[in-house]
């Protein structure tokens, strides 16, 4: 049921962090898997790793924010392979920053990335998938979204930008559900990437953070990338709309 063979994955931001760790595993599980990021020679970096385990593999340099880079890209993906089938909204940023000092461009930067990206590319993958009926598009949210989730001190920016990614989500899934696409997201709490480096150098607020997950660790990308593979697979068949939390206990507690 997680096998993905002859399966086509777009995964953003997959040149490092979660977005590298899912780039692995879709491609262990048989599908051929498009590495995109900023950084063409990271993305081929990750592509040659895959090659070596036997995968195969597609390094696209791809700005989330650019219509046409996005564009490219799926143009360029249905041209080698014919097909998309899997796309998992992973690129973004976060950048800690008082909201009294928070300034109009940097508002603008995060929500560019974390959610009119998501937004493009979720549309550019659909049209491809409403041709053949079948699709799954995974977005990466975050525990830090509000309502159900958390808002968080500093991020004010990164929060909207989550719980604006949560929402659409859940209109996507109504909306392409009559394709056979299904859209859901995932909730990860603290997971182990160069996004918590803010945290991890300041003791007092990584031991914090620790003390608001019951399991008292970070949690691993990989852990993440298990989820990520259950959501495009066909074991997860009668789910969309959904948004699945990762955090080690943090909102339960």
């Amino acid at each position: 049921m997680f096998n993905l063979k002859d399966k086509v994955a777009i995964i953003t931001g997959a040149r490092r962090g979660m977005g590298k760790s899912h780039a692995l595993t879709l491609a262990k599980a048989g599908a051929k898997v498009v590495v995109a990021d900023i950084s063409q020679e990271d993305c081929e970096m990750v592509v040659e790793e895959i090659k070596k385990n036997g995968g195969e593999a597609l390094a696209v340099k791809c700005d989330v924010t650019k219509k046409e880079d996005i564009d490219n890209m799926v143009k360029a993906v249905v041209g080698k392979w014919r097909k998309v089938d899997i796309l998992v909204n992973n690129a973004g940023i976060c950048q800690f920053k008082p909201f009294l000092e928070l300034t109009e461009e940097e508002w603008d930067r995060t929500l560019d990335i974390n959610l009119r990206g998501y937004f493009l590319c979720a549309q550019a993958a659909a049209k491809e998938m409403v041709k053949q009926k079948n699709g799954k598009i995974i977005n990466i949210a975050s525990v830090a979204s509000g309502q159900v989730g958390i808002g968080m001190a500093t991020l004010a920016h990164y929060c909207a930008s989550k719980g604006g990614i949560i929402a659409m989500t859940e209109a996507l899934a109504v909306e392409l559900a009559p394709f056979g696409i299904r859209v859901n997201a995932i909730a990860p709490g603290m997971i182990e990437t160069p996004m918590i480096d803010p945290v991890k150098k300041d003791p007092k607020m990584m031991e914090a953070m620790l003390s608001k997950i019951p399991m008292g660790r970070v949690g691993k990308p990989e852990e993440v990338s298990n989820l990520v593979l259950f959501l495009a697979s066909d074991a997860s068949s009668y789910i969309t709309g959904s948004t699945v939390i990762i955090d080690g206990g943090w909102l339960a507690g």
